[in-house]
């Protein structure tokens, strides 16, 4: 018997042997085609692959004991998260190597990343949604939902428990907001 993805949800918090097993077929192939998409917009010859990334995702969700989705749409809203963090953590690794260089600035126009997203710009967007995190958590959350997922706004709306209206004016603020921080190459501690 095949469960569904809330029922796998229910075993896995029962820490039922194997549940997890059985979500990862049902979530792959989506979670692989978001860490393509972010692996795409990364500097050319980078080292983390696809499959990399949604492995590492998926084991920091499903290996963490104390986490808990309310649906696919919270499921998608943790995948992001981490993915951000994997990210952030290498070019964070990469940026210790070298020491230094030039911080880029980073336009958020539209959903799309940039083509070419190197890990300075990569920090500076995760400095920022740190900052708009501090402010106000719930923009911060639309923006990784929309920025590192791809997910519509209904979609974000949905996993936020907000309206799309809301989702719309949030998404607003938030991407003016970003903008206006990262056009100033503003940066907690500067």
């Amino acid at each position: 018997m095949v469960r569904s993805f809330d029922e796998l949800l229910q075993a896995i918090h029962r820490g039922e042997a194997g549940a997890t097993d059985e979500l990862l077929p049902l979530v792959y192939e989506q979670l692989r085609a978001l860490a393509a998409r972010e692996l795409a917009c990364e500097r050319p010859g980078h080292t983390l692959q696809a499959t990399a990334l949604v492995h590492e995702a998926f084991l920091r969700l499903c290996g963490n004991p104390g986490g808990r989705w309310d649906g696919i749409g919270h499921f998608h809203a943790a995948a992001a998260v981490s993915m951000r963090r994997i990210l952030v953590e290498a070019a964070r690794a990469r940026a210790a190597e070298k020491r230094g260089g030039g911080w880029q600035r980073v336009t958020l126009n539209g959903v799309a990343a940039p083509a070419e997203f190197d890990q300075d710009q990569l920090l500076d967007l995760d400095a920022a949604l740190g900052e708009l995190a501090a402010e106000d958590p719930r923009k911060a959350r639309l923006v990784e939902l929309r920025y590192f997922t791809g997910l519509e706004l209904a979609e974000c709306a949905a996993a936020l428990g907000v309206s799309p209206a809301t989702a719309d004016r949030d998404w607003a603020y938030a991407r003016a907001w970003l903008f206006d921080r990262l056009r100033r190459g503003h940066c907690p501690g500067e």
